[in-house]
């Protein structure tokens, strides 16, 4: 339901969320659909606070991020909305709030040699390629990709440690939280 680039995952997950007459944001509402076990979520989106079941009505929207960033408010025409119930808020303007907020994520990170770079993205048309005509081969080819990437990695994480660097800058530079960078650092620190 909400926006999310696979490079930044859930540390920098986005929503149109909803904002209170005084400015302030609501807490998550929970919002069972009834058709199972697993029918229902937790948000903070616009549309969940519409006044009804005990919710209050949010009279604006903004991009929010989970790393914190919010952006522009903008106000909400319900008697827009109920006048004509097939139409839905266009929340596009957040949308494109929270994208500029993603590039500046992205323009905060660590720049990758533009050699590495581009040798990457001939691997990736590669093993696609190859996924294709030899999928076997394609799988081994990957598999052994993840072992050097993860041996990688863990003699990074081991480097950063011994530097002391702290999480926060870590975070900046992967474009991550820093309780997600972290969790990163532990799991290939932890690897056996």
């Amino acid at each position: 339901m909400g926006w999310m680039t696979e490079q930044f995952g859930q540390s920098h997950e986005g929503i149109a969320g909803a904002v209170l007459a005084g400015g302030d944001e609501p807490k998550p509402v929970y919002m069972d659909f009834g058709s199972g076990a697993d029918s229902g979520v937790t948000t903070g989106e616009w549309w969940a606070y519409d006044g009804d079941a005990g919710r209050p009505r949010a009279a604006a929207y903004r991009a929010a991020c989970s790393c914190g960033w919010r952006g522009a408010t903008r106000p909400i025409d319900w008697a827009q909305l109920e006048e004509d119930p097939q139409s839905d808020l266009n929340t596009g303007d957040a949308y494109r709030d929270w994208s500029e907020h993603i590039r500046a994520v992205e323009r905060r990170t660590v720049p990758l040699p533009d050699e590495l770079t581009h040798l990457m993205g001939q691997l990736e048309e590669q093993l696609a390629f190859l996924a294709e005509q030899a999928p076997v081969a394609a799988l081994r080819a990957a598999t052994a990709l993840e072992r050097i990437t993860a041996d990688i990695a863990q003699e990074a994480a081991y480097a950063i440690q011994e530097d002391e660097v702290p999480w926060e800058t870590i975070g900046t530079a992967l474009g991550l939280s820093p309780s997600r960078a972290e969790s990163l650092l532990t799991r290939y620190l932890l690897r056996p």
